[in-house]
């Protein structure tokens, strides 16, 4: 895997808080996340330069397409007819769209550029909702026979279980540990811990996952600038620099797969991350992994190699993806607590790691945090985007 050809840096993050908008537009969302970000910069919106935008379903939950001329509109970006780009990769838009706006700016095509996510869930109802976001499965082999994403997920948990001996109470154990970490997150969705007892004997929504197992829908906006590494310690004190990127895909159904309890789109993404960064595992101190379903953590944390294959539910168990501990797993509380807009989770994720490698994380800092790792999928893992970021 190559190197960038010049290092790249994120400057400014910016987020809403997650969970149900009812008041507030995709419009009016995506303005706040951007705004944000660009103060957080310290830059006007002059000095942007390109705009990257990551949503799913914007065609299927507010039948509007072409978002990102409309987001450079609102945002005030069109003085310059400066490119405004939409990425699609179900879940994954938004790491995709940070993906690509990494190597934009590391091609020296653009120095500054802005790189946002959105999602509004709520204007549907939620039979609907979870219909649109099974769109981001194989309509014809899964779609058509009535498959949703919790029933796939549950598939692959069974096959899981079947295989290493993971139990419910694993799962139970990582939405336990998330609503942790969510609850000292001002921004996430749910900011309460939930029990073991709750966790385990939730309502059932497709065996073995219960409610407590499945990310919620959400409404929600995440933006960042991203700038040559130059241009970057010219404009901030404490810039995050990009050390590793790497995507990667598989088969869009589970039944093509040579198995379903592994994603080699993400083993794949991570082994390129990796080694453009000069790094292993073990030298990972804060991940945030896409936890759509707590099944998709313990898969996660396995396939990026913090832990043997089989051992992510043992692990989880053992308190040792808990804040400070062997590797702290999804501080921000992840999908599960933090909230789910499709197209924002990826760059709500980036955001989280450069708070924690400021160092500005509060209650839910990671001590000597100093390279962190983000991992986003889209559907049950067709597509697998994983960025490496490092204190400068």
């Amino acid at each position: 895997m190559g190197k960038l050809a010049r290092d790249v840096a994120v400057i400014g993050v910016g987020q809403t808080r997650f969970g149900e908008h009812w008041n507030l537009t995709f419009r009016e969302l995506g303005i706040e996340a951007g705004f944000r970000a660009m103060e957080d910069a310290g830059i006007s919106s002059s000095r942007i330069e390109a705009l990257y935008t990551g949503t799913m379903s914007s065609g299927l939950f507010l039948n509007q397409e072409h978002v990102s001329a409309m987001i450079a509109e609102v945002v005030g970006l069109t003085e310059n007819q400066i490119p405004a780009t939409r990425i699609e990769a179900a879940g994954a838009s938004g790491g995709l769209a940070f993906h690509q706006a990494i190597l934009d700016v590391a091609s020296g095509l653009h120095d500054i550029v802005v790189v946002g996510g959105a999602e509004k869930m709520s204007d549907v109802v939620s039979n609907v909702a979870t219909e649109f976001v099974a769109s981001g499965a194989d309509q014809a082999w899964e779609g058509l026979f009535g498959a949703t994403m919790p029933s796939l997920f549950a598939l692959m948990a069974r096959k899981h279980m079947h295989d290493h001996g993971t139990t419910k109470e694993h799962l139970a154990h990582v939405a336990v540990k998330n609503h942790v970490h969510g609850a000292k997150n001002p921004l996430a969705q749910f900011q309460r811990e939930i029990t073991m007892d709750m966790a385990v004997n939730a309502a059932m929504v497709a065996d073995p996952l219960g409610m407590y197992d499945c990310a919620p829908s959400s409404d929600g906006s995440a933006s960042l600038v991203l700038c040559d590494m130059k241009t970057a310690k010219e404009l901030s004190d404490n810039p995050i620099r990009v050390a590793g990127t790497g995507q990667g895909s598989d088969s869009l159904s589970l039944a093509n797969r040579e198995e379903i309890t592994s994603m080699r789109s993400t083993v794949a993404a991570s082994r390129r991350a990796y080694e453009m960064a000069g790094v292993g595992p073990g030298d990972i101190k804060v991940a945030e992994v896409h936890d759509s379903y707590t099944i998709s953590e313990i898969i996660a944390i396995e396939d990026l190699g913090f832990f043997k294959k089989g051992d992510g539910g043992f692990a989880t168990e053992r308190g040792e993806t808990a804040l400070n501990s062997t590797i702290t797993v999804n501080p921000s509380g992840g999908l599960k607590a933090r909230g789910h807009p499709l197209g924002a989770t990826g760059i709500a994720q980036i955001n989280e790691l450069v708070i924690q490698l400021r160092g500005d994380a509060g209650d839910r800092q990671v001590k000597d945090a100093n390279i962190g790792l983000a991992h986003n999928i889209g559907g049950t893992g067709g597509t697998a985007v994983v960025n490496i970021l490092e204190v400068v």
